[in-house]
């Protein structure tokens, strides 16, 4: 995970449940009116998730909905210390970039998509 540059840190610890999610939100957008930053430059907020217990949909939508809390006051969350669990759902779920999760391996060790697959021919094949 990359240096931060942001002096806000917004902790988040426990189980995430739906009932946390406007709280969680708030918190986000405090910490981005108290960085000095409001409708400022696009800023980073620390989110320190070494904390998270569970790693589910809740969580996902969760830290998905604080990122949205973010932007619209005109900043971005990124994580800090997700578990290995928790950072592959998001990658997952495709919020790994948005998220600051850095994707799975280097573009050589994926698997090519299936629309480039080839297939050796064999000489004695029959025409279809």
């Amino acid at each position: 995970m990359s240096a931060f540059s942001a002096s806000s840190v917004v902790v988040v610890a426990g189980p995430i449940r739906p009932a946390d999610v406007p709280e969680l939100c708030a918190r986000v957008r405090a910490a981005r009116r108290s960085d000095g930053r409001d409708g400022g430059d696009a800023g980073d907020i620390v989110c320190d998730v070494s904390g998270v217990t569970a790693t589910d949909l809740a969580t996902v939508d969760a830290l998905a909905r604080m990122q949205l809390a973010a932007r619209r006051a005109g900043g971005r969350i990124r994580l800090r210390d997700p578990s290995p669990q928790l950072a592959l759902l998001l990658r997952l779920t495709g919020l790994g970039d948005a998220l600051g999760i850095q994707p799975l391996g280097d573009a050589e060790e994926r698997e090519p998509p299936l629309g480039e697959v080839q297939e050796a021919v064999e000489s004695g094949d029959p025409t279809l």
